[in-house]
C-alpha cells in the first residue's frame, strides 16, 4: 500500500537522520547528551522544513510559474536554502565556537552556489529535451505527421519521446487511411457515375430512336429491347453491388451462418454456369476433400463469393483452357482454390486486384457475350470472406494462369467427389 506523501516525508527525514548519526557517532563519539540534543535539533528543523515542503505542494506554488526555468531554478534555489538553514540552525543550537559556526557558514553558502550553478546547467539538459517534446507537439498541431522526437537514454523522457513517436506513427497512417478513404470516394462516385451514365445514354438512344419511328422493323426493335434488358440489367447489378459493398465498409454486412455443405454450393454454381463455360469451350470442373465439406457459414454469401470468383475465371480463360475449383482442409480452415489457365495478371497489377472499380487495363470493355462487369465483384468477395473471418489471395503466373485462393471456417463432416 501507497503512504500518504506526508509520511513518506517524516519517514525521509528519519532515514536522513540515521544517516547523519552513522557518520557522526563513529567518528565523534560523542556523549548521550550530544545525540540527543541532535535528535531534537535536526528532527525539529527537518519536521519544520518538511512541512513547508508539502505546504508548498499542497498550493501548487511551482505550477504559478510562468515557465519552465523560473519553475526549475526556484527548485533550485529552495533547495540550496534548506540546505543552508537546516545545517546553519542545527549547527547554532549546537553551540559550536563561533569560528567554526563562520567557517561551516561560509563553507555552506560556497557549496550552496556552486550546487546551484551546477545543478542550474544539469536542469537545463532536461528543460531543452522538454523543450523538443513541445515543438514535437506544435508539429503535430500544424498536421506535420513526419515529425518525430530523438530517444536518447532511458529515462522517463525518453520513454515519453518513445510514446510520442509511436502516436506520431499512428496519426500519420490514420491521416493517410483518410486520404485513400478520400481518394477511393471520389473514385467511387465517379466510375458509378460512368457505369451507370452509359447505360442510361444507351437506354434513351434506344428508346428515342423506336419512340421517333427511326427504328420500326420488328428485328431491330426486338434486339433494341434485349439490349435495353442487358443495361437495365447492368445497372441491377451494379446498385446491388454498391449496397453489398457499403454494408461492408460500414461492417454491418448481415451473415445468417449455419451447418453448410460445400460440395452442394459448388455444385449449385457450376450447373449454374456450365452453359456459359460450353459457350466459350472451356473446362469446368471441381473437388471438395471430404473433410472440409461441412461449413459453418451463411450460405447466400459462400455462394456469391464462389459466383463472383468462377464468373471471373471465365471471363479471362480463352478458349480451350481450364477452371478448376478445389477445396481441402488446413490449419482448421477449408482452403478454396480456384484456377483458370491461360490468363496472367501483371505483378504490379496484384495489389489492386480487390479494389473497387479495378478492372486492368480492359477496364470499360464488354465481354464477347456482351456482359458487362461493375468492378465491385472481386472487392465484394475480399469483403463477404473477411467478414467469415477468412483470408484471401492471388496468385498469377505467365505460364501457368491465375489461381484465387481463400479460407472458411469448417465444421467435421463428410462430402463426395465430382467433376464436370
Amino acid at each position: 500500500m501507497k503512504l500518504p506523501l506526508f509520511i513518506q516525508l517524516v519517514v525521509a527525514v528519519l532515514v536522513a537522520f540515521l544517516l547523519a548519526m552513522l557518520v557522526i557517532v563513529p567518528a565523534l563519539n560523542p556523549p548521550a547528551e550530544d545525540v540527543q540534543n541532535l535528535f531534537f535539533y535536526m528532527g525539529s528543523s527537518g519536521l519544520v522544513t518538511v512541512g513547508l515542503t508539502y505546504l508548498l505542494y499542497q498550493q501548487r506554488m511551482l505550477q504559478r510559474f510562468l515557465s519552465l526555468r523560473g519553475a526549475l531554478f526556484a527548485i533550485i534555489v529552495l533547495t540550496v536554502v534548506l540546505i543552508f538553514i537546516n545545517v546553519w540552525i542545527t549547527a547554532r543550537l549546537m553551540f559550536i565556537k563561533e569560528h567554526d559556526l563562520v567557517l561551516t557558514t561560509g563553507l555552506l553558502i560556497f557549496a550552496g552556489v556552486i550546487a546551484a550553478v551546477s545543478t542550474f546547467f544539469i536542469a537545463r539538459t532536461l528543460r531543452e529535451r522538454i523543450s523538443e517534446l513541445s515543438k514535437g507537439v506544435q508539429a503535430l498541431a500544424r498536421s506535420d505527421w513526419k515529425v518525430r522526437l530523438p530517444v536518447v537514454g532511458n529515462d522517463d523522457l525518453s520513454e515519453l519521446a518513445m510514446m510520442f513517436n509511436k502516436m506520431a506513427t499512428d496519426l500519420e497512417e490514420v491521416e493517410e487511411q483518410k486520404r485513400q478513404v478520400e481518394q477511393m470516394r471520389r473514385d467511387l462516385i465517379a466510375w458509378a457515375s460512368h457505369d451507370l451514365r452509359t447505360p442510361l445514354a444507351a437506354i434513351r438512344a434506344m428508346n428515342e430512336a423506336m419512340m421517333d419511328g427511326v427504328v420500326s422493323d420488328p428485328d431491330t426493335v426486338k434486339r433494341y429491347q434485349q439490349n435495353m434488358q442487358n443495361e437495365i440489367t447492368h445497372m441491377g447489378q451494379l446498385i446491388n453491388d454498391l449496397f453489398d459493398l457499403a454494408q461492408l465498409d460500414t461492417g454491418h454486412i448481415p451473415l445468417r451462418r449455419q451447418t453448410t455443405s460445400l460440395h452442394d454450393l459448388v455444385s449449385d454454381t457450376l450447373s449454374n454456369m456450365n452453359a456459359r463455360a460450353k459457350a466459350h469451350s472451356v473446362k469446368l470442373s471441381a473437388h471438395v476433400d471430404p473433410t472440409v465439406d461441412m461449413l459453418y457459414v451463411a450460405p447466400d454469401k459462400v455462394q456469391r463469393i464462389l459466383y463472383n470468383l468462377i464468373d471471373n475465371a471465365l471471363e479471362y480463360t480463352p478458349s480451350g483452357g481450364e477452371v478448376s475449383l478445389n477445396a481441402r482442409g488446413k490449419n482448421q480452415q477449408a482452403e478454396i482454390s480456384i484456377h483458370n489457365s491461360g490468363s496472367y495478371i501483371p505483378e504490379a497489377d496484384l495489389p489492386n486486384v480487390f479494389k473497387s472499380f479495378y478492372r486492368g487495363e480492359q477496364s470499360r470493355a464488354q465481354t464477347s457475350d456482351g456482359r458487362r462487369g461493375t468492378g465491385l465483384g472481386l472487392a465484394i468477395v475480399r469483403g463477404f470472406v473477411e467478414a467469415h473471418g477468412g483470408t484471401i489471395r492471388v496468385e498469377s503466373q505467365p505460364d501457368k494462369g491465375t489461381t484465387f485462393v481463400f479460407t472458411l471456417p469448417k465444421v467435421e463432416a463428410g462430402a463426395i467427389r465430382m467433376g464436370g
